[in-house]
């Protein structure tokens, strides 16, 4: 699998983003795609998934209520609205991708997008 990201930039505070992530290779392998992020000095974190079969999502409690991941499976690509941005939000943003183990009980992480820089200014 193969991850592709585009979007991101710079914005000031309030404003929206919109990222974009799209998968390429062993597709059908995919079970959940997500969107983590990396702000300087501190560890990755999830900022939101979105499962295939179901289209399930759930969001870091930070973003919740600004920030909408959606998919288009007919594109492979899955994209993270971003509104009423904040300076906290300020990172590089992952895109990745999941499988699921049989019976889909675990997922485990088959790929990672290149990452975005998304810089929030006051």
């Amino acid at each position: 699998v193969h991850l592709v990201q585009s979007g991101g930039g710079l914005v000031q505070a309030g404003g929206s983003l919109r990222l974009s992530c799209a998968a390429s290779g062993s597709t059908s392998s995919i079970s959940r795609m997500g969107w983590y992020r990396q702000p300087p000095g501190v560890p990755r974190e999830l900022v939101a998934q979105i499962t295939n079969g179901g289209g399930f999502t759930d969001y870091g409690d930070p973003v919740k209520g600004r920030f909408t991941i959606s998919r288009d499976n007919a594109k492979n690509t899955i994209y993270l609205q971003m509104n009423s941005l904040k300076p906290e939000d300020t990172a590089v943003y992952f895109c990745n991708a999941d499988a699921a183990t049989s019976g889909g009980r675990f997922y485990y992480t088959v790929a990672w997008g290149q990452g975005t820089q998304v810089t929030v200014s006051s």
